[in-house]
């Protein structure tokens, strides 16, 4: 009997030791086909499939339709709702949505419901959803930029819903640098705590105004100093003033990229024009990304192609094969 037992006992001791040697070279294999940069897609990459003719340039009836009538800008080729499918064909699995694609859905959970089946079925997964026309943020009316941050409220909750990790926001508002700024901090620490109670970022871009100065918006995060307040740095939004022909000032890409990425929880690839190489042509890639990896990040790197030489398709395409051949530089 002793004999029969000390066997029993060996033969229990031996099997847990193999289950556990199986589940930790498990769990090592998974962590090793994670790797610490993902590339996902920004939905604005197809802005011009999905929004079609109703970009024609006249912006302030484009804000008024969106108040008024949003799912009557979708006039494009294809539609936001198959995107979560669209994705999956370019080999991404993870994407960023843009509020103002679903603008008519902010409290409709039944149709989130259906979207995120259209996501499990395509086997993606959505990152962020980046939010606009919902306030200023850095408002100098403490009233309305409450209402800004209430305003993003239903994003936040279907962000959650979704499985997303964050929104993106805008640090706008009027006056001095320093006005904007200390009002910016207000508002984003206000939506950072409601994000906080629901488990999600809030991300800022560098998104025009004095967010495109990355000493600027830096200062800010380091202010608002809260772990789900971070950045989303852009690769090319730094223009700091605008002319009819394009950007009169630019502040220094590299310097901002580097500024943002201590508090960058994504990034976003922004690419406009391809050489012949497959290099986009204004920016040095190789140095945006060796300031990335630099930094520590760890996360998704966005599509977010915005160009007119070629399609939409094509700029998709060439934005991801550049990150790829990027990253596998030594």
């Amino acid at each position: 009997m002793k004999f029969l037992k000390s066997t029993l006992s060996f033969a229990l001791l031996f099997t847990a030791l193999v289950f556990f040697n199986a589940c930790q070279s498990k769990t090592e294999t998974q962590e090793e086909k994670t790797p610490d940069l993902n590339i996902s897609l920004a939905q604005w990459s197809l802005h011009k499939s999905f929004f079609g003719n109703s970009l024609n340039g006249d912006w302030a009836a484009f804000g008024k339709m969106l108040m008024e009538s949003p799912d009557s800008l979708l006039k494009g080729t294809l539609h936001p709702d198959d995107f979560p499918k669209i994705a999956a064909g370019y080999g991404v699995n993870t994407i960023e949505l843009v509020n103002t694609f679903y603008y008519s859905k902010a409290k409709d959970m039944a149709y989130w419901e259906g979207f995120k089946k259209k996501c499990d079925d395509a086997g993606v997964s959505v990152g962020l959803i980046m939010c606009d026309a919902l306030g200023d943020l850095g408002n100098a009316d403490s009233a309305v930029r409450m209402k800004a941050v209430e305003n993003h409220y239903d994003w936040v909750k279907i962000a959650k819903f979704l499985g997303a990790k964050s929104i993106r926001v805008n640090a706008a508002g009027q006056g001095t640098a320093e006005e904007v700024a200390m009002h910016a901090v207000d508002g984003l620490t206000q939506l950072g705590k409601f994000g906080a109670q629901e488990g999600i970022n809030i991300i800022v871009e560098n998104h025009g105004g004095y967010s495109s100065n990355g000493e600027w918006l830096s200062g800010v995060m380091s202010k608002v100093n809260m772990e789900n307040v971070g950045t989303l740095p852009d690769f090319g939004n730094f223009c700091l003033e605008r002319g009819p022909d394009g950007c009169l000032k630019e502040y220094d890409r590299y310097k901002g990229i580097a500024e943002l990425m201590p508090y960058a929880k994504g990034v976003s690839a922004k690419t406009n024009v391809f050489d012949a190489n497959g290099n986009e042509r204004v920016m040095d890639y190789s140095r945006i990304l060796k300031i990335v990896k630099d930094a520590g990040f760890k996360g998704n790197i966005g599509i977010e192609f915005e160009g007119d030489e070629i399609s939409e398709d094509e700029g998709i395409k060439g934005t991801k094969a550049l990150i790829e051949k990027v990253l596998t530089e030594k």
